[in-house]
């Protein structure tokens, strides 16, 4: 350092870096991540080692009790009342309301090697690394597992409606548990659920896609458990997307199937003739936004929350991704820009920032 100036010598610094003029540096970085539960917050900075709440202290607003332990997170998921929080070490943290998941001492000597944390509305369930699975919280919500615990081996993925959850298993077969009126009981559908791919959730029904591109569905029918009416189309399955009464397919050929509640999305009739070549599809609550291969947008449900676009439909061009909230979409266009529509209190409208996105 000049001790005129106070100034630091460039080449001085980097010699005790040990680095030299002409070598590459690659800065890498990571954005804080939020996870929420119906009243709080809670915000985990890139480093991992501060986690910073916020919200209703009741329902994991308050962290104050395990703040020290917080070190290293990797991942915060959240019941309705409660937050889980995987550490580095492959250990949990949890807080917030008990009988919602905030509690987990009756199994903290068993969350060791934690890979995924999955929740209903009152409960937890991770995934260990040798494949085993431990839940706690509210029993009727799927925190009670004990008559499906000797199935729950080799594990590979869990998804969750409000009330219940459906594990894959590594030879492909699924296992579920919780309140059967959510998913939890899938007797009827066992015999079909081979070589799953993959899951996805309305609020009360549950989807899995088949390895050879069908679709099996059970749970509550009007919200999506009953897939019969178009159960002759559903072939070639790639993806499928949910709001909280209805589901969405995307098609090997690119074209659409809905099914379940038609107010949350599941009747897409009207817009059925633009939904070609479509390539990605996001949910709020009660409507589905599809990007289409040209990057125009079609959407459908439920008006007040997103599915009425007509307001900004000569905005949405080039658009590359789509992020949702429970009432709201925002578009990323291919030049930077962004595009919000749906309840305005809740994200669709951004005009107080609309200047900020600039520098995004």
């Amino acid at each position: 350092m000049d001790a005129d100036h106070g100034v630091v010598d460039p080449a001085v610094s980097l010699q005790s870096a040990g680095l030299e003029d002409g070598d590459n540096l690659t800065a890498i970085v990571i954005h804080p991540k939020v996870a929420a539960t119906i009243r709080a917050f809670a915000l985990f900075c890139g480093d991992g080692n501060r986690v910073v709440t916020w919200g209703h202290p009741g329902d994991g607003g308050d962290s104050s009790e395990v703040q020290d332990q917080l070190n290293g997170v990797q991942q915060v998921q959240a019941t309705d009342f409660a937050f889980a929080a995987i550490l580095a070490d492959g250990s949990l943290v949890t807080w917030g309301n008990p009988g919602c998941g905030g509690d987990g001492s009756e199994v903290q000597d068993q969350l060791k090697g934690v890979q995924q944390v999955q929740a209903t509305s009152g409960a937890f369930a991770a995934i260990l690394a040798d494949g085993l699975v431990v839940t706690w919280g509210s029993p009727g919500e799927g925190g009670d597992s004990s008559e499906v615990q000797d199935q729950l081996q080799g594990v590979q993925q869990i998804q969750a409606t409000g009330h219940s959850f459906a594990a894959i298993l590594a030879d492909g077969s699924l296992v579920t548990w919780g309140d059967p009126g959510f998913g939890g009981e899938s007797s009827e559908v066992q015999d079909q659920l081979k070589a799953v791919q993959q899951i996805q959730a309305t609020y009360s029904a549950f989807a899995a896609i088949l390895a050879d591109g069908s679709v099996v569905t059970w749970g509550n029918p009007g919200e999506g458990g009953d897939s019969s009416e178009v159960q002759d189309q559903l072939k070639g399955v790639q993806q499928i997307q949910a709001t909280s009464g209805a589901f969405a397919a995307i098609l090997a050929d690119g074209s659409v199937v809905t099914w379940g509640d038609p107010g949350y999305g599941g009747d897409s009739s009207e817009v059925q003739d633009q939904l070609n070549c479509v390539q990605q599809i996001q949910a709020t609550h009660t409507a589905f936004a599809a990007i289409l291969a040209d990057g125009l947008v079609v959407t459908w449900g439920d008006p007040g929350c997103g599915g009425d676009i007509s307001e900004v439909q000569d905005q949405l061009k080039g658009v590359q991704q789509i992020q949702a909230t429970h009432c709201a979409f925002a578009a990323i266009l291919a030049d930077g820009s962004v595009v919000t529509w749906g309840n305005p209190g809740e994200g669709g409208d951004s005009s107080a920032v609309a200047d900020q996105f600039a520098y995004v």
